[in-house]
């Protein structure tokens, strides 16, 4: 695997995307189930397995939650610009670009060798 010396503004960008989406993910999974006002439903029963789907009622967002949701979103659409529109993807060659940004996704999830300073 060739080894890419990002910017440390890219890498820190690329930080923040995965944390703020990290934070985003975790908190949608406290939302109800649909943003609007919805009847529940249940499916029908699954021949073999007798499994039967269904959702409760969802009451939707509430105003506070519907302006978190924006922010996250607002957020991830600015720090996705910043990674994806960053010069450095501009001084490498053509072929290059995606076996680049694959590494920098995952730049951060093995620790530096011995000696050497942490991102």
């Amino acid at each position: 695997m060739t080894a890419y010396d990002f910017p440390q503004d890219l890498r820190d960008a690329q930080l923040a995307l995965q944390q703020t989406q990290a934070e985003y993910d975790r908190y949608a999974t406290t939302l109800p189930w649909s943003a609007e006002p919805m009847a529940g439903w249940e499916g029908d029963k699954q021949l073999h397995s007798g499994y039967r789907s269904s959702k409760p009622d969802s009451p939707g967002y509430t105003e506070e939650q519907h302006q978190q949701v924006a922010a996250y979103r607002a957020r991830l659409l600015e720090l996705g610009t910043q990674v994806l529109t960053h010069p450095f993807w501009e001084t490498l060659e053509r072929g290059n670009v995606f076996a680049a940004r694959m590494q920098l996704k995952h730049v951060h999830d093995t620790p530096k060798p011995e000696g050497q300073a942490a991102a």
